[in-house]
């Protein structure tokens, strides 16, 4: 696929009133209602009787990152707030996990609201009642904060106890204390995304062991979600967006699970994404043994394309035991769109998305044009959309 064409974004957008946005979720989650789009053919459903709609032995891959209290609200003595909004960290390691663990000090590149407000030489203050948390300004131009906190705290559980939950803004309004909970999924795991991987909003610990019952495989990989999953496209020409980056971990028992499934489901556009990038990480290394896990914007069309999922899979799966890793740590910015060919999935569990967005060139690709008249019964069947919405399972469209 060249990627010199022109992709219009508005043929990738739809009216989407303003009363169908979910600003709160259900109270019980697996209530929400499911569209099952399978060859052309939709079916309405509920997402407690999402088994039912499975291909038997399938494996579905989960992301289980866990969402952080990403916005920090800081008080000047003049009044002023400063919200320092936590996107990736600097030191002591670009590594998530690594970073939430550090105790002490730490540094982060963060969007910074009212920053004409903050001095350079003016460290900000947040006192908790058992400790306090410091900022500095160390790069305006880069939005480098140092963070410092008087307190054995982990970084993870400072800001738990200072950060408000970073909901999409989008929903237009303030979080609230049961948010620390919904927006969150049941199997989360590791700390570091700034937005919840929505499509697993879904799942009970009941939805969760009927899965088991039936036979299905879960697996469990990691992507850091960014706040860059809400930029929308800007460009009438798409292919001029500039994707985000986000950093991905995976270990061996994903390779291994992936190889060996025959119907791979992914839950959400981030375990797609995820999937998909071991692939291309595959190909790269094929190509050249010393590559990095890093998959630029687009890798997936500029490098050969007639390589079979084995044999990317298994050069990742050699290149960890060559170097002796368990789990593997990397950053993508794949830019899925519209004629992409997927190699690693069969099937998308996600939300309903913004219109003109990366997520909704995301589903066309799975879809093809498909995705009008799916968003379009979706608007007809009063389905609660975005991120506290309901939920799809996409099959892929086969290529005709």
């Amino acid at each position: 696929m060249s990627v010199t064409k022109i992709i219009s974004i508005q043929d990738y957008t739809y009216e989407l009133p303003d009363e169908r946005i979910a600003r709160f979720p259900l109270q019980q989650r697996d209530q929400s209602k499911l569209l099952v789009y399978r060859e052309g053919n939709i079916l309405h459903d509920q997402f407690y009787n999402l088994t039912t709609h499975l291909p038997a032995q399938s494996t579905l891959f989960f992301n289980n990152t866990r969402v952080i209290p990403a916005r920090l609200l800081f008080k000047k003595d003049t009044g002023a707030t400063i919200e320092i909004f936590l996107l990736h960290p600097v030191a002591p390691s670009a590594i998530v996990q690594q970073a939430m663990e550090a105790t002490g000090n730490c540094q982060w590149q963060c969007t910074i609201g009212n920053l004409k407000r903050w001095p350079d030489d003016k460290p900000l203050l947040f006192i908790h009642p058992d400790f306090q948390l410091n900022a500095r300004l160390i790069n305006r131009a880069g939005g480098i904060v140092e963070f410092s906190w008087n307190t054995p705290h982990t970084f993870a559980e400072v800001v738990t106890l200072c950060g408000d939950v970073p909901l999409p803004p989008y929903l237009n309004r303030d979080s609230e204390e049961t948010d620390k909970e919904s927006y969150q999924t049941v199997y989360s795991k590791y700390d570091g995304a700034v937005a919840a991987p929505t499509a697993g909003l879904h799942f009970t610990d009941a939805v969760l062991n009927q899965l088991e019952t039936v036979g299905v495989k879960k697996e469990y990989l990691t992507l850091h979600v960014s706040a860059g999953t809400f930029q929308p496209v800007k460009t009438d020409n798409a292919l001029e967006h500039t994707m985000h980056q986000e950093q991905v971990v995976v270990n061996k028992s994903n390779l291994e699970a992936l190889l060996a499934s025959n119907f791979s489901v992914a839950v959400g556009t981030t375990s797609v994404r995820t999937l998909e990038s071991l692939y291309w990480f595959g190909v790269k290394l094929i190509n050249n043994p010393e590559s990095t896990f890093h998959i630029n914007q687009y890798d997936a069309y500029s490098l050969p394309q007639g390589i079979s999922k084995n044999e990317a899979l298994n050069q990742v799966l050699d290149y960890m035991i060559f170097k002796g890793l368990d789990t593997l740590v990397g950053e993508t910015s794949i830019y899925i769109i519209p004629g992409y060919s997927f190699r690693t999935i069969h099937a998308l569990i996600t939300n309903f998305h913004q219109p003109a967005s990366t997520l909704m060139l995301l589903v066309a690709a799975i879809t093809g044009p498909d995705w009008k008249l799916i968003y379009q019964s979706a608007l007809d069947n009063h389905y609660r959309f975005l991120s506290y919405g309901d939920s799809s399972l996409l099959f892929l469209k086969k290529k005709s």
